[in-house]
């Protein structure tokens, strides 16, 4: 059994132009950043079961920068573990989302050792890694895979991580031009990690003032076929589609498609996320983007190594109205 709370959160995201102000204090902060001909995949997995399969897809020819899985918990921080296909995990420090309820927390390995091996020389497509947890108080994994290839155009990907602050953050992504959907190949999008989520926590997302979804969240990668403790993940993840124009709560799957809310000329894209549970917890976020982007980075501002000028991404939140109730989990 777990409560849910009737609250709200608002998370803004705000891609904006030329001038960066200055970061804003945030709890979900810009891990890394990447840019060149760069693409990711991003997978999630839950189950009562403490095992199964997590999965990658990357294209023939490519090169793995980078990976990382992510275990999202519940009540007890800090005991994650398990294996990916085979090799022991050792997660590092857990983060508390300090302003929600049940002691939610998430952590974070750099598997690159494990699935650079596999991908690279590899005949691309989907690769399937062996996964399991050593605690029922895991909720699921997050893995994302950043690579290159070179039949990719320039492009940015930013990886968010930790929790969204009941304070509110803001955060700015910089364009040095002005946005055009129209040119050829362009995209922009985000996809959202969301632990400890189901039976009814949903949230509103605005692009550009535009309401693209009232239904966000579940525990869509659960394999279970029913939600309980252990289970309650969602990742917007590669085999999801974009989510449709105000979709159903059991139809959104995290993964959002901002090209059709950008007009010809904008230098900006302003994100907002408002959900109606405080007690569950967004530990991850992704935004891949056309072209370079700079993107502010708190607290220091100083751009990463290895970044090209890309600035990191921030994501924020605002919970307020603290109403609990009650929800039994029960086999569907």
């Amino acid at each position: 059994m777990r409560s849910h709370a009737n609250t709200a959160i608002l998370l803004g995201l705000a891609l904006a132009g030329a001038t960066f102000t200055g970061p804003a204090p945030a709890s979900l902060m810009t891990f890394k950043t990447y840019t060149g001909n760069v693409g990711y995949s991003a997978d999630g997995f839950g189950s009562t079961n403490q095992s199964g399969t997590i999965s990658a897809s990357v294209p023939v020819g490519s090169t793995v920068l980078a990976a990382y899985l992510y275990s999202a918990t519940f009540s007890s921080p800090g005991f994650a573990g398990g294996t990916l296909n085979g090799t022991a995990l050792a997660y590092g420090p857990a983060v508390v989302n300090t302003d929600a309820c049940c002691t939610l927390a998430s952590q974070r390995m750099d598997v690159t050792s494990i699935v650079k091996p596999i991908i690279d020389g590899g005949a691309g497509g989907i690769y399937n890694f062996s996964l399991t947890e050593t605690s029922s108080n895991q909720d699921g994994e997050a893995l994302v895979v950043v690579y290159s290839n070179p039949t990719l155009s320039t492009a940015t990907f930013g990886i968010l991580d930790g929790f969204a602050r009941t304070s509110g953050d803001t955060t700015a992504i910089n364009f040095a031009k002005p946005l055009d959907p129209s040119d050829a190949g362009f995209f922009a999008e985000m996809f959202l990690g969301d632990g400890f989520s189901c039976c009814g926590q949903m949230s509103t997302v605005t692009v550009n003032g535009t309401t693209i979804t009232q239904s966000a969240g579940n525990n869509d990668d659960s394999v279970d076929g029913f939600a309980s403790n252990g289970n309650l993940i969602t990742v917007g993840g590669f085999d999801d589609p974009y989510s449709s124009l105000l979709p159903s709560y059991d139809a959104d799957h995290e993964r959002y498609d901002l090209v059709p809310y950008i007009t010809a000329g904008d230098t900006s894209i302003t994100v907002n996320t408002f959900n109606s549970s405080a007690d569950d917890n967004i530990f991850l976020a992704g935004f891949y983007v056309t072209g370079i982007a700079s993107i502010n980075q708190p607290p220091t501002g100083v751009p990463e190594p290895g970044s090209l000028g890309l600035f990191g991404i921030g994501l924020g939140a605002l919970v307020f109205g603290l109403t609990r109730r009650n929800r039994r989990h029960a086999a569907a």
